[in-house]
């Protein structure tokens, strides 16, 4: 059994989590895969090790032994990992790919460790969700890094950070939004494509408001082309110049008072950014190190 780790590492994620459900979406795997890896267990050591509960599972004695040793083990392989990485042929570069608010806002900043922790060169692609993980597909990027739920069979996906959208301008704004402000507004908005305008026009339907009342400006499909569009706008119209913008996007001008940001008023626009790596290559050590790396990271 020590031959194969990955039934061990199932073990474990179903102590962590509490659940054979909850192992199974950590996994990637379905959760019948998580029940016959356990009884794979059971039956190469002859004993029962979990006893599942309507409030989660339970180990039994044995599997609180089996638990110790597992947990040592994993700690060892963990440790031995990069003594691994430093007699392997690193001559490649390892790619990453990501939507445009994360690649050109947040990644940028953990590159330089990312390279490091695999001791090896990075090289990032920047495009639509959809796009990349097309890319990820034909095994053209090793990580992809989404802002858009672009779920496909044979993929491992990890939530990541927890991103909102906020309508922002160069002029200071009310705290709250009714759709009658919004219809006070000159609009830079995001082409249709757009995750964040699909998002952001599910919001404003709700609110009774549609984007095609709006005093649009122009559409453009780059995020920092937007922001720069509306640093740029004149500070002291009576129509604040306005869009919808990951606050990752704009968080140093926030910072500096270059920009100001508001909610919709009783609504919050918020999302997930994914981790998304091939299945057949969860046991890979440079994409372990790399999406270990990345989910250690608690706040962006």
């Amino acid at each position: 059994m020590l031959k194969d780790f990955a039934k061990l590492q199932t073990f474990l994620m179903v102590i962590k989590e509490k659940s054979f459900s909850k192992a199974s979406a950590k996994l990637g795997i379905s959760q019948p895969a998580v029940t016959q890896q356990i009884k794979f267990i059971e039956d190469y050591l002859d004993t029962k090790i979990v006893d599942r509960k309507k409030n989660g599972i339970l180990l039994t004695k044995e599997g609180e032994e089996l638990f110790r040793i597992a947990t040592r083990l994993e700690k060892a392989i963990s440790g031995s990992e990069k003594e691994i990485l430093k007699i392997i042929n690193k001559d490649f570069t390892f790619v990453m790919g990501s939507s445009n608010a994360i690649g050109n806002y947040i990644l940028p900043n953990y590159l330089s460790e990312i390279k490091n922790r695999i001791n090896n060169n990075v090289y990032m692609n920047v495009g639509l969700s959809c796009e990349i993980i097309d890319q990820l597909e034909d095994k053209k990027i090793d990580v992809a890094l989404i802002e858009s739920p672009v779920f496909r069979d044979g993929i491992v996906y990890r939530e990541w950070v927890l991103d909102e959208l906020v309508v922002f301008s160069n002029q200071p704004l009310k705290k709250h939004l009714t759709a009658e402000d919004l219809l006070g507004f000159d609009w830079i908005c995001r082409d249709e494509h757009s995750h964040t305008r699909k998002l952001t026009s599910e919001a404003f339907d709700e609110m009774g408001v549609q984007c095609s009342n709006f005093h649009v400006l122009g559409i453009l499909g780059s995020p920092t082309a937007i922001k720069e569009s509306i640093l740029h706008a004149d500070p002291n119209s009576e129509r604040p110049v306005v869009s919808v913008m990951s606050k990752h996007v704009i968080a140093a001008e926030l910072a500096e008072g270059k920009l100001f940001d508001a909610r919709l008023k009783n609504y919050k626009i918020e999302r997930n950014f994914y981790i998304a790596y091939l299945k057949d290559r969860k046991h890979d050590a440079f994409v372990d190190n790399v999406v270990n790396y990345l989910l250690s990271l608690n706040k962006v």
